[in-house]
């Protein structure tokens, strides 16, 4: 892969506006959650996502994450049973995602879609990656901005000793709040099952669905 000048942008409105036009050009961000540091590309940009895989050096069987602005575009993705509205009403914005059926009628790269019959959903809580999105304007992949099976990173300095000259950006608002990944929890009807431990515990979930969860 070619290498390229990492710039680092701050989080006000002219760094966010930067990294926007990055993300619409196909190039790869690395911004803040409140979970950990993200790495975002267009959700619906063949390239960028391969891109992505490339830099991530990830498993090509291995989805992404997405993140989106607000429920209404995650609504316009994904299929909201009974379960998943309780758990968005609950913990969104937040560091859970919802791993959901995709609507037939969105085409999205492989890697995004898990070939077509799912994706997982977040609407971010940090005030940075939450105006990001809004911006953008849509649903932007974003995994944690490491290499696959090294530490996800909770400051902007992990960010670019890993990965500097290979991504385009990375916005620069301090340490993650919570420094600790998402929970991710799928949904097929009226199952609900965790398949990643994360910020939000299993027993909060299960009081919101008033039943027991299951482990992946």
């Amino acid at each position: 892969m070619n290498k390229c000048e990492t710039r680092i942008l701050s989080g006000c409105s002219r760094g966010l506006s930067e990294a926007v036009s990055i993300l619409r050009a196909g190039g790869l961000v690395a911004f803040p959650t409140e979970t950990v540091y993200g790495l975002g590309a267009d959700a619906a940009n063949e390239l960028a996502i391969q891109k992505l895989v490339q830099v991530k050096k990830r498993p090509l069987s291995k989805p992404f994450s997405v993140l989106v602005p607000d429920l209404a575009i995650a609504r316009s993705m994904a299929i909201f049973g009974s379960p998943a509205k309780k758990l968005a009403h609950a913990f969104w914005p937040g560091a859970l995602t919802l791993v959901l059926p995709i609507h037939k009628n969105r085409k999205l790269p492989e890697q995004v879609s898990s070939n077509g019959g799912s994706i997982g959903l977040r609407i971010p809580a940090h005030p940075v990656a939450n105006q990001l999105l809004r911006a953008f304007g849509g649903p932007v992949a974003t995994p944690s901005a490491n290499f696959s099976g090294k530490d996800s990173p909770t400051r902007a300095e992990h960010v670019v000793a890993e990965m500097s000259g290979l991504i385009d950006a990375v916005i620069d608002a301090g340490p993650c709040p919570l420094a600790k990944e998402s929970t991710i929890v799928r949904l097929a009807g009226s199952e609900a099952q965790i398949l990643r431990r994360g910020a939000i515990p299993q027993a909060d979930i299960e009081t919101v669905l008033g039943s027991k969860v299951t482990m992946a």
